[in-house]
């Protein structure tokens, strides 16, 4: 906690076997964070190559278990995010093979497991999306069904749906299709956002220029490092200290109701989840 705020990264990624893991969390519980949304690493990181949706269930399983150790460190708690990284098509496609109907169509019941996990009460929201760099038309349009698949359970179980996609300040027709199927549109969730976007909720990069952007705005929108805990890329996207850090910063520089807005009010939006009251129930 930071000056009796909650303090909490959006969206980040925790090796349990081959990097920091619980050192990660560590680190940011030392500086003031106490809230994670840990989102599972891409299921080949872990040494899953999938043939069903059901093969994916030892990457969400694994996540959930460093998740609950994760908590047992913070003053607040720590969510799962499950899901299918999008990335995951080009290696179905391009080095497995297969056609980008059957792709998606595995990439789908991916998700379909990881909703399940949801509907128990195991995860609090998906992740979904779609390549963040160029492919063909089949495999775009295969991806953006893989989506879709994800909003419509996000509204059969009102739960948020974290998206990676391309960089955009703009992804209103995405939204739409959320909201389409009875998914609103503030419960689609931006990762590695600017401080700028029109459509879903923006999981801003904790940069001091997207956040400075975030914070003049008002709108809501939430903080994230996109931690990889990767030993292959040890100083990769921004450091686990980062959130508290920036949280500091902003408020050294007036921003009060920013932080706010991205650490309480914009998470109970999104998510249901109340980062002050996980804070009084772990005191």
């Amino acid at each position: 906690m930071i000056d009796g705020m909650p303090v909490l990264d959006d969206h980040l990624h925790l090796d349990p076997d081959a990097h920091r893991g619980i050192d990660a969390v560590k680190d940011f519980d030392s500086l003031g964070g106490t809230h994670l949304l840990v989102v599972n690493k891409p299921s080949w990181h872990l040494g899953v190559e999938a043939e069903t949706g059901d093969d994916f269930r030892p990457v969400f399983d694994r996540t959930i278990e460093i998740v609950d150790d994760a908590s047992s460190e913070l003053e607040g708690q720590a969510w799962p995010v499950l899901g299918v990284h999008p990335g995951l098509i080009s290696r179905l496609v391009d080095d497995r093979g297969l056609s980008p109907t059957a792709a998606r169509d595995l990439m789908q019941a991916g998700i379909d497991v990881a909703a399940e996990y949801v509907e128990a009460g195991d995860a609090l929201a998906l992740k979904s999306g779609r390549p963040h760099y160029e492919v063909d038309d089949d495999v775009w349009n295969a991806s953006n069904d893989v989506m879709r698949r994800a909003f419509e359970h996000g509204s059969t179980l009102g739960c948020a749906v974290q998206l990676h996609t391309e960089a955009s300040e703009d992804l209103t027709t995405v939204a739409g299709w959320a909201e389409d199927v009875g998914l609103p549109a503030h419960r689609v969730v931006k990762h590695y956002a600017g401080g700028r976007l029109e459509g879903p909720t923006p999981s801003v990069m904790s940069e001091k220029d997207r956040l400075e952007i975030a914070a003049s705005r008002g709108d809501p929108f939430l903080m994230e490092t996109d931690y990889i805990d990767d030993p292959d890329r040890p100083g990769a996207v921004l450091g686990p200290k980062t959130v508290p850090r920036r949280v500091r910063w902003l408020l050294e520089n007036g921003h009060d109701d920013a932080v706010r807005n991205a650490n309480v009010e914009t998470p109970k939006q999104v998510y249901g989840i109340d980062t002050v009251a996980t804070l009084e129930s772990n005191e």
